[in-house]
């Protein structure tokens, strides 16, 4: 942080924050410690009460909170579960302020000890400056980031540069399910005022360099079932004799992507969008270790050599996955038996301008080709349950000015700006519904592990990224009304 470049102002902020770290390290620990796992169905209730840790939270700040019922959802045994509230809260309605959308989860991925923890994943844990446990980074040490920031200012006595409207959910790990109709229910309502929406729910591309995210992939999930009779066979009365479901869905997986990586779908680049020449330069001002890229990966190496290729290959290309396979015989030892029907998943990521409805299209067309050319008497089906669309954002927008400037001031160094190859559906959800500008600012480091053992987030990273958050208001305020006044001279000129 560069002194000659901090006014008076956040210099005092800085420092009130520095001085409760402890607290706000005191109040992750509360968070870290409700088992609100949006995934498994019993744990439904610690995942309310944590919503109601975060109703307090922001009613604490003097924030009006509306806990939004979303009514219940049906398990696949046929069980209806209610759905967690979402908490919509407001605070400030100053017209001469800009309105910051703030959207944030604290529900989590399932976590135990014995899946590979060093630690108690529910008990925060200080080792070597790194806060572990599940939900330090993704996403309760962002979302008390953003708290501790608004609380700060309050602390102080310090007018409020901005207004906020706060949306915490506990559903995403789940698939957020019921927010787009509330957000689309609300668009008129809750939300008619925002100008920028705020999502911090991703990590830095590095271990050490700060980052402003201004894209995602999309994500196209497939099916691809074959099935020879009604029941599974015995391997030595019927193997060599049948056409066996599992061999054909091997063929067909194998069909689908090379060992370089490049999709074997006929037609499935054609609608990519052209890299254009600002995003170019983007990439190569970014900081990036391949070596460290491995390391936090744990693989010994990739399949492309060099940073522009690694990233447009994770961030500008499609890419194909196959993740499992079910109805085939997985546990420990051997079983002879020929499984009579077996389902492969994969999906593909989406980028800029692929149409879903096509890439469906083309994943059927080349499946059955495949299979056709095998002359299979097997049934084959092929089915795309989930499917999302890539998001991309403008980075000479006036929230990324701010939010480059606030890096400036806390980090002392310009950001990177990159794109993420993971899904990230709420961001798109935002900005097709809301039509307003949305902007991804991470705080995480690389190795945070989100999703993964040992999850984490630096002491650094969270008291930093609070001070990233309080710049951000501060230089927002500033563009904003800098914008409306150059708008407002040139109006009565």
């Amino acid at each position: 942080m560069s002194s000659s470049s901090t006014s008076a102002l956040e210099i005092e902020i800085f420092q009130y924050i520095d001085a409760h770290q402890s607290d706000f390290i005191e109040n992750l620990k509360e968070w870290v410690a409700v088992e609100s796992d949006s995934v498994q169905p019993d744990l439904r209730k610690e995942v309310v009460r944590m919503m109601a840790l975060a109703a307090d939270r922001l009613a604490a700040l003097g924030a009006t909170v509306n806990s939004v019922n979303l009514g219940s959802h049906q398990l696949p045994d046929g069980q209806d579960l209610p759905l967690p509230p979402v908490i919509l809260g407001e605070l400030g309605k100053d017209p001469q302020n800009p309105t910051i959308c703030f959207y944030g989860h604290v529900d989590v991925q399932p976590a135990k000890k014995e899946d590979g923890w060093n630690t108690d994943p529910y008990t925060l844990t200080e080792i070597d400056g790194n806060l572990y446990g599940r939900g330090a980074t993704d996403n309760k040490g962002p979302v008390l980031a953003w708290i501790n920031a608004v609380e700060t200012f309050r602390a102080l006595k310090l007018a409020m540069p901005v207004n906020f409207r706060f949306v915490i959910e506990g559903m995403e790990e789940a698939g957020s399910s019921g927010l787009e109709n509330l957000l689309e229910e609300e668009n008129q309502h809750f939300f008619s005022d925002v100008d920028y929406i705020v999502i911090s729910d991703n990590l830095w591309l590095s271990n050490k360099e700060p980052a402003l995210t201004y894209g995602s992939r999309g994500n196209a999930c497939f099916f691809v079932e074959v099935e020879c009779g009604r029941k599974d066979l015995h391997s030595g009365t019927f193997g060599g004799i049948i056409h066996e479901p599992l061999m054909d869905l091997i063929a067909l997986l194998d069909s689908l992507v090379d060992p370089t990586g490049r999709i074997q779908i006929p037609g499935i680049y054609d609608s990519v969008a052209a890299l254009r020449e600002e995003e170019r330069k983007l990439y190569k001002s970014i900081e990036f270790d391949l070596e460290e890229h491995k390391n936090n990966s744990g693989v010994k190496k990739f399949i492309f050599g060099t940073k522009e290729e690694i990233l447009l290959h994770l961030w500008r290309y499609p890419s194909l996955s196959i993740h499992g396979i079910e109805g085939a015989f997985h546990e420990p030892g051997i079983k002879t038996v020929i499984p009579a029907k077996v389902i492969g998943k994969f999906s593909i990521r989406q980028v800029p301008h692929m149409d879903l409805s096509v890439v469906k299209q083309q994943v059927v067309e080349h499946l059955k080709a495949v299979f056709s050319n095998r002359n299979s008497p097997n049934k084959l089906k092929v089915s795309m349950p989930l499917a999302s669309k890539p998001w991309l954002a403008d980075v000479n927008d006036l929230s990324y000015k701010a939010a480059r400037r606030a890096i400036n001031t806390v980090f002392g160094e310009d950001p990177d700006f990159i794109c993420d190859g993971s899904k990230i559906p709420v961001a798109r959800m935002f900005q097709t519904i809301m039509q307003k500008s949305v902007i991804m600012l991470p705080i995480g480091a690389a190795d945070d592990g989100e999703h993964s053992q040992n999850e984490k987030i630096s002491r650094h990273n969270y008291i930093k990224g609070t001070k990233f958050f309080a710049a951000f208001f501060l230089e927002i305020s500033k563009l904003h009304w800098h914008l409306h006044e150059t708008s407002h001279t040139e109006t009565n000129n």
